[in-house]
């Protein structure tokens, strides 16, 4: 007697659950890899705001060239908008003192006798804002843009000065640099001249009788200071293609 050949019957629900199997598998592991990403990814922050502490010291008619001559305590605030992370505009508002003797020194001046004692001190108020420029992009290193916790930056900008009842503008000059602490501090260490452009800010206005130009036979000073700031206002962005 022959025999019925076996019937193949095709089991649907197994021909279509091992293609959905194999969806759900991929779309595990595209979420897997979507929320690595999203982990990896470095928030940026569009302001920091901080504290700043250190010393001043004056240079003009009673002290040319010595550095950090009659220093004095310099504290204040500070506040930097993050253009990017390689730029930045910094906003510091500080409080310090400058002083000295004109005649303490070889430097005689011809209106002034030898036995005059020409001292003064006098309290500073510095408000500045200054252009950074990071040599590396700067942030936590945790991102794809390659940014680095540790950068050193240049800096100028403009700014005035009030002291000994004159309030002129000045010219900051200086180099920095700065560590990223945590994803949200920081902190650094600032150097910076202040060209100012007067010669009344410690109270001796051209003892040599000299004609003065822009920059020229005016007085200045230098701040370098330790500061702490905390991040602000993150910034969101839809897509990574920046």
């Amino acid at each position: 007697m022959l025999q019925q050949p076996h019937s193949f019957r095709c089991n649907n629900s197994q021909r279509i659950s091992t293609p959905r199997r194999m969806k759900q598998i991929l779309a595990i592991a595209l979420s897997l890899v979507m929320a690595t990403s999203l982990q990896a990814q470095e928030l940026e922050y569009k302001m920091e705001l901080g504290g700043l502490l250190g010393a001043n010291f004056y240079l003009g008619d009673a002290n040319y060239s010595t550095l950090y001559k009659n220093t004095h305590p310099a504290a204040g605030i500070m506040a930097r908008y993050n253009m990017n992370p390689r730029m930045a505009l910094k906003f510091d508002l500080a409080a310090t003192k400058i002083s000295g003797n004109a005649l303490d020194g070889p430097t005689r001046y011809p209106e002034a006798p030898a036995e005059q004692s020409w001292q003064f001190s006098n309290t500073l108020v510095d408000l500045s804002c200054q252009y950074e420029l990071n040599a590396w992009a700067y942030g936590t290193g945790q991102g794809f843009k390659g940014t680095r916790r540790l950068t050193p930056y240049i800096q100028m900008g403009l700014g005035f000065t009030y002291a000994a009842s004159t309030l002129t503008m000045h010219i900051p000059l200086g180099i920095g640099v700065k560590y990223k602490l945590k994803e949200r501090w920081n902190c650094g260490v600032d150097w910076t001249v202040r060209l100012s452009m007067s010669d009344k800010l410690d109270g001796i206005s051209d003892p040599y009788n000299i004609k003065s130009g822009l920059l020229k036979n005016k007085d200045s000073y230098s701040m370098t200071v330790f500061y702490i700031s905390y991040d602000l206002f993150p910034k969101y962005r839809e897509c990574n293609n920046d």
